[in-house]
């Protein structure tokens, strides 16, 4: 019922009030350029992982206005309860066909504040109305591959279930945040829908209410052994977690003579350190050294990390309610911004938008990021115009402190990290699957400094404009404070 129609008006009202304003004045068709980007690297981390990207191009493939949506669009009224907008403008509407330029991060790679994650360039009218659903999308998914990144770095390449469905905010939000806990590194999910759509490996066995429903544990665990024998990982914290190991052991041997195996066992409760402590010595002193523990309980990466610092005998970890609602930090903070606009063949003007706080005055012109490295190491991102000729040799200038500034010489390696992904409405991108992205996300990860990585005071990778595109704000900063 939700989705099985058009998702035009995943939206803002204000964006359709601006684009009613854009039709009336007819401004619609002005050429325009805006950039989606976040301020902050989320968790007071030291990277972002950029997601979400997919479900962006699928959304602006289908990108249309239909009748019902003009129908309720034309049920809206104003302050006088007369209509908001013109049977005109309505008409113009379901008419409309996508036809912007839209350049973007591939998924899984590394990025940081306030590069553009997406470059949309076209008629301003469309430009505005793809605000909301893509900043929704972006937001979300780069939030969550970004936590899910950082509970696989702390569980230093240990396996790490994504467990979070149930606790997810909607189907919606469970669904995506099953993708992107994957392409941040979980190697499974217990989402089941997510495997379907997604192809994500699934995993599961069952819960307290298997245990509860028989007369005792170890008639539960037999019994499942039975119905189930490729698929034992046992839960032990029903009653007493080290009786429920000691049952678990019974029911493996049993497993073991019959040609199968038992998986592991699961702990849900308790002192994690000290129980996989003693849940390890018991399966060991009873031939099971090959035998999982896997860990769940409101697990994230700071809890992982205490754990690992505990030598706690864990080796798969069940994340769910803390990974897929971000539960430190609700939301990314991402924006969308007009850097510049045009008339039909005209000279761009450059846009900046302006604020008491530095953080918040945004970039103009026509953004790309190249980032430069050596021997295997990324050393800085540089945001430039591609209107500009930046020479064979550029400086890179903190916005923030102008004195912090780095010269790339013509030999450095770099990549352009902004690539083409639609051409005047058209996809000219290849969509990788989604193996292929979580390589991406490891493989970028990688060619960091370790000090970026780090949970508590990363190291701060370098970021900065292009000299004469920090020279441009800087103008037009000062251009518009004395219009002021």
């Amino acid at each position: 019922l939700t989705y099985n129609q058009s998702l035009s008006l995943v939206t803002d009202l204000y964006q359709i009030t601006m684009a009613y304003g854009y039709w009336k004045s007819n401004n619609m068709d002005k050429e325009s350029v805006f950039h989606l980007y976040f301020r902050n690297n989320p968790f007071q981390g030291g990277f972002t992982i950029s997601c979400g990207l997919e479900y962006v191009v699928d959304y602006l493939e289908n990108f249309k206005f239909d009748q019902s949506d003009v129908d309720y669009l034309a049920t809206l009224t104003g302050n006088d309860d007369k209509p908001l907008f013109e049977k005109g403008f309505l008409d113009y509407l379901v008419a409309l066909d996508f036809a912007c330029d839209v350049d973007a991060i591939p998924e899984g790679t590394v990025v940081f504040p306030n590069e553009p994650l997406l470059r949309i360039k076209g008629p301003l009218i469309q430009c505005q109305l793809l605000e909301t659903a893509l900043l929704n999308i972006i937001n979300f998914q780069t939030l969550i591959a970004t936590k899910a990144s950082r509970v696989v770095l702390a569980a230093r390449k240990e396996p790490v279930l994504e467990f979070g469905l149930r606790r997810a905010q909607g189907i919606d939000g469970g669904l995506s945040a099953s993708r992107a806990a994957y392409i941040g590194g979980c190697t499974a999910t217990s989402n089941v829908f997510a495997g379907k759509i997604f192809g994500i490996p699934v995993k599961g066995t069952h819960a307290h209410s298997w245990i509860m429903s028989f007369d005792t544990e170890l008639e539960a665990m037999q019994t499942y052994a039975k119905s189930m024998p490729n698929n034992c990982v046992f839960l032990v914290d029903t009653y007493d977690t080290v009786q429920g190991v000691k049952n678990a052991v019974k029911v493996g041997k049993t497993l073991k003579k019959n040609g199968f195996k038992m998986a592991g066992i699961r702990l849900d409760s308790g002192d994690l350190a000290y129980l996989s402590g003693e849940a390890r010595k018991i399966l060991d002193d009873n031939g099971f050294q090959d035998v999982s523990i896997v860990a769940s309980n409101d697990l994230d990466e700071n809890i992982i990390n205490s754990l690992k610092e505990q030598d706690a005998k864990i080796n798969v970890w069940g994340v769910g309610t803390k990974l897929v609602t971000a539960f430190d930090q609700p939301a990314l903070g991402g924006v969308y911004k007009l850097s510049a606009i045009r008339e039909k063949d005209g000279e761009w003007q450059q846009k900046i938008k302006l604020s008491e706080q530095s953080i918040k005055v945004s970039n103009p012109g026509i953004q790309q990021v190249r980032r430069f490295s050596a021997k295997s190491e990324n050393m800085g991102d540089m945001i430039y115009d591609i209107t500009s000729n930046i020479g064979d040799e550029p400086t890179m200038i903190d916005p923030l402190d102008s004195t912090r500034r780095k010269v790339f010489t013509k030999d450095t390696d770099y990549v352009d990290l902004l690539v083409p992904i639609f051409r005047e409405g058209k996809k000219v991108y290849n969509l990788p699957d989604i193996n292929s992205i979580r390589d991406i996300t490891t493989k970028n990860l990688d060619k960091f400094y370790s000090g970026v990585r780090r949970f508590v005071n990363p190291h701060q990778y370098t970021v900065g404009l292009e000299q004469s595109l920090y020279e441009v704000k800087n103008a037009l900063i000062m251009k518009l404070r004395q219009k002021k």
